[in-house]
């Protein structure tokens, strides 16, 4: 079964060098990358980024689109983790991987609300980390967390500017009758932003605060907070 599953195609997206930058709209090169691959799964990320998903140390991405193809989904949600260096002096720059920290809690996600201020059906917004405590220096459409990074690509389907999809089922976070899998982007987007941002720069003089937490580079670190779960079956 597993040699029949479509590959993951890596697509990088170029990062801004400051949340303060106006964000180049990549919408028109995934939607090219989409009709170009018919229906091959994408993993979409910025420089920086990384991915988990449950017990990504000992089963395959394979078995996770075979999994999430078998419950007949399209798309497999996540959540960004900041992810920052713990010592600024050390690492100016905000990145540490071998030291890199998150935040432990402040978290919180509110329903997606569309044009006229209705409730879109299994929709959430999420906020936290970097750009939660942080958010004076981050533009309002640069704070969310939540993004459909792995998705397969389809025929029509359309990207947008603030990382959804047009196509309202892409968006969704689980089917009505069960959890479903989700996955986590480890990110130093924000860290990296933050740090090349003068303003920013320097006001910051250190990341940690009484929230963080090193990262153990671990999927079952990411599930035991929350960040991610494996679903009813996987």
């Amino acid at each position: 079964m597993l040699a029949n599953t479509p590959l993951v195609r890596p697509v990088d997206l170029p990062a801004e060098t400051a949340f303060v930058r106006r964000a180049t709209d990549i919408s028109q090169e995934i939607d090219a990358i989409i009709s170009a691959l018919p229906r091959q799964w994408i993993y979409c990320c910025y420089n920086g980024e990384y991915l988990f998903y449950p017990f990504c140390e000992s089963r395959s991405i394979g078995e996770i689109i075979a999994f999430a193809t078998d419950e007949r989904r399209k798309t497999i949600p996540t959540t960004v983790v900041d992810l920052y260096a713990g010592n600024l002096p050390q690492s100016p720059d905000g990145v540490d991987v071998t030291s890199a920290y998150l935040d432990r809690f402040g978290y919180y996600a509110e329903i997606r609300q569309d044009a006229q201020n209705v409730p879109l059906e299994r929709q959430v917004n999420i906020f936290g980390g970097l750009r939660w405590r942080f958010e004076e220096h981050v533009p309002w459409e640069k704070r969310r967390l939540d993004r459909v990074a792995l998705f397969q690509a389809v025929r029509g389907l359309k990207f947008q500017p603030d990382l959804t999809f047009k196509l309202p089922k892409f968006n969704k976070i689980s089917f009505p009758w069960h959890h479903n899998l989700t996955a986590a982007v480890g990110s130093f987007w924000a860290a990296k932003s933050l740090r090349r941002n003068p303003d920013s720069c320097n006001a910051i003089s250190s990341f940690q605060w009484p929230g963080s937490e090193q990262f153990k580079w671990h999927s079952q670190h990411l599930m035991d907070l929350g960040f991610m779960e494996p679903g009813q079956w996987f």
